[in-house]
C-alpha cells in the first residue's frame, strides 16, 4: 500500500524521488541524453524506470517520464497504470504530462520545477503557450481538413463490439 499523506509519505516519496535523481545522473554521466530521471512505483515497488535518452536514440519522446511509462506498461502487461504513482526528477514537460494522463497515473511527484530545467537549458515554456493556443494560432501550421474516409474508421470503432477502450 502507498501512502500520500504525512511523514511517512515525504519519507516514501524522497526516497523514490532520490532514485529518479541516481538514474538521471547514471543516464546524464553515460551520455544517454539529459539530466532525467523517472521511476514509477505501484504499492511500493518501483515497476518501471526510464532517464532521459533522446540523444542517445535520436528519439525526440525519449523522455525519462515516457521511457518510464513504457517500462512499466511492460513489466505489467497493460496500458493503464492506475494505482501508480510517477516519480521525476523534474516537473514533467506537456508531452510527459500527457503521456502520465493517458497512462492514468495516480499521482505525480518532481523535484527539480520547470524554472530551474529552464535555468540549465531545458526551456519547456513555448510547448506550454503553444498547446493553449487553437490550432490555427500555433507556429506550426495546423490545418484541419475533414476526411469522409477519416470520419468512416471513427465510425467503424464506435460499432466495434470487440474494442478496448483506453
Amino acid at each position: 500500500m502507498t501512502v500520500t499523506h504525512g511523514p511517512l509519505a515525504q519519507e516514501q516519496d524522497q526516497h523514490f524521488l532520490s532514485l529518479a535523481a541516481d538514474l538521471s545522473r547514471q543516464g546524464m554521466e553515460n551520455g544517454s541524453g539529459g539530466p532525467f530521471g523517472c521511476v514509477i512505483v505501484m504499492d511500493g515497488k518501483v515497476v518501471g524506470r526510464g532517464w532521459n535518452q533522446v540523444t542517445s536514440t535520436n528519439d525526440p519522446t525519449a523522455h525519462a517520464e515516457v521511457v518510464a511509462i513504457r517500462d512499466a506498461c511492460r513489466t505489467l502487461g497493460r496500458f493503464d497504470l492506475r494505482g501508480a504513482t510517477l516519480y521525476a526528477s523534474c516537473e514533467p514537460c506537456p508531452m510527459c504530462l500527457a503521456s502520465s494522463l493517458w497512462a492514468r497515473v495516480d499521482r505525480i511527484v518532481f523535484a527539480n520545477t520547470r524554472d530551474e530545467a529552464a535555468s540549465i537549458g531545458f526551456d519547456d515554456a513555448l510547448l506550454y503557450e503553444q498547446v493553449a493556443l487553437p490550432a490555427e494560432a500555433r507556429i506550426i501550421p495546423c490545418e484541419h481538413r475533414p476526411s469522409q474516409a477519416a470520419l468512416a474508421v471513427f465510425e467503424a470503432w464506435k460499432m466495434k463490439a470487440d474494442r478496448i477502450p483506453y
